[in-house]
């Protein structure tokens, strides 16, 4: 399916004007939307073919520049050193309840957009994942594919280093799926144990996978890019999103 690529729309939340890029079908018609969160980096190259792969398969999808409080409108982080700092430094500086007011704040623009047909699935990758996470706490979410979701077990996204995702898991109503790398050094084994424990107690609606990757093997072009675990992964995440808004229909 053809995609547009050039929009970007810079939208009003609680904390400031937040820029979004879109992605959509190039064809008339009212699509899903989907919230795609980014890494500390924001919307890099990277993301922005993840966007595009998902929205070419019939979805209007969604990225907003989360740290638009801090950074000028089209800031992109590095993937370096300084680069990395910054954007550690700035997920435990916004307070964690900015990110929610953002989530509700796009829903609230793509509900009056031509091309949203008013139903909504989440996806996100490293901070993404954990930004994807709260978005599937809010009850337009139906579909969320976490990433490598960083800070989820040890509580600590946002200023003050205490969030309470985990504690809110019996909020989630549509279904989550969650990917894991099994030698991702910032979510170990006891971490994803203790996240898989709280959402099964939660009685979550959960598809959850362990694959033998590293930490952002989604990021095509760096050194710990998988490209068959990349295609299986969107395969998962294809299947996720039909289940919810096309089989349905």
């Amino acid at each position: 399916m053809l995609i547009r690529t050039d929009e970007k729309a810079d939208i009003e939340t609680p904390t400031g004007t937040m820029r979004v890029h879109l992605f959509r079908p190039v064809r008339e018609g009212r699509f899903p939307a989907i919230l795609l969160f980014s890494e500390i980096y924001q919307v890099t190259a990277p993301i922005e073919r993840l966007a595009a792969m998902i929205a070419g398969q019939g979805y209007v999808v969604a990225v907003p520049e989360v740290y638009h409080e801090y950074e000028p409108l089209g800031r992109v982080l590095a993937y370096d050193k300084p680069g990395t700092d910054r954007g550690n430094e700035l997920k435990y500086t916004k307070p964690f309840a900015h990110f929610d007011s953002d989530n509700q704040a796009l829903i609230a623009w793509l509900l009056r957009h031509e091309a949203c047909s008013g139903r909504f699935g989440a996806f996100g990758v490293c901070l993404g994942g954990h930004l994807a996470y709260r978005a599937a706490l809010l009850p337009e979410v139906e579909a969320t594919a976490c990433f490598y979701a960083t800070d989820l077990h040890t509580a600590s996204l946002g200023a003050g280093k205490s969030d309470d995702s985990l504690a809110r898991a019996k909020d989630i109503q549509g279904e989550l799926m969650m990917v894991w790398g099994r030698s991702d050094p910032h979510v170990p084994y006891a971490g994803r144990r203790q996240i898989r424990d709280r959402l099964e107690e939660a009685d979550v609606k959960l598809e959850w996978h362990e694959v033998d990757g590293q930490h952002a093997f989604l990021r095509d072009g760096a050194p710990r890019f998988d490209a068959a675990l990349f295609l299986q992964a969107m395969s998962w995440t294809n299947a996720l999103f039909q289940r919810a808004f096309i089989a349905q229909r």
